[in-house]
């Protein structure tokens, strides 16, 4: 393994942190989540929906999800209008391709196999990481929603006709029924003291 390549190779992937996610600026949103943002949620998704399904590696498929959108770091994140007019998957697919030449062959090979088990979705891994990638896309355009970008919900509708596996269906009907903000909700803890 070249240190050197490594190093720039790391650098390199830290633009998925400056690179936002075009399709929601279609909706109106005016600082989407980044990339970056994006694949850490998904990993997490990815390695809860391979327990859930219980037949799957939750390691395999989070780290799956992890390098998927490096070649994003080359040519941008481009929304779905934007596929209408060239094949975004296949320049995605070569920078990948070409990042790859810069670290050792062991891991290359490793990831390049990863890559193309998330894009063709050959295995169960695969199925499951694609299902993650998508869900996490439903639950940040519900967040937009709730937050009142109402064509958000478009991306919502869409992740729910590509679902495959059951239990990224479960999660999605059960998201569906509540707000982004649910969560804290209780968990305040007020530290005011009257005075009377």
């Amino acid at each position: 393994m070249n240190l050197k390549n490594t190093v720039n190779f790391i650098f390199e992937v830290n633009q998925l942190k400056r690179q936002r996610h075009s399709g929601f600026q279609l909706a109106g949103v005016k600082e989407p989540d980044s990339i970056a943002e994006h694949v850490m949620r998904a990993a997490q998704i990815g390695y809860i929906l391979a327990v859930m399904e219980g037949d799957a590696n939750p390691e395999k498929v989070a780290s799956m999800i992890m390098i998927h959108d490096n070649g994003e770091a080359r040519v941008g994140d481009q929304h779905k209008v934007a596929a209408r007019y060239f094949n975004t998957k296949e320049a995605e697919g070569r920078a990948f391709s070409e990042q790859l030449e810069r670290i050792g062959d062991g891991l290359a090979e490793k990831w390049q196999k990863y890559f193309n088990e998330f894009e063709n979705r050959t295995t169960k891994e695969g199925i499951i990481a694609k299902d993650a990638d998508w869900l996490e896309t439903a639950f940040q355009a519900k967040e937009y929603a709730d937050m009142g970008y109402k064509s958000a919900e478009d991306w919502i509708k869409n992740v729910d006709r590509a679902l495959e596996t059951k239990s990224a269906q479960l999660l999605l009907a059960q998201m569906k029924k509540i707000k982004f903000t649910d969560w804290w909700q209780g968990l305040k803890k007020m530290t005011y003291k009257k005075l009377k």
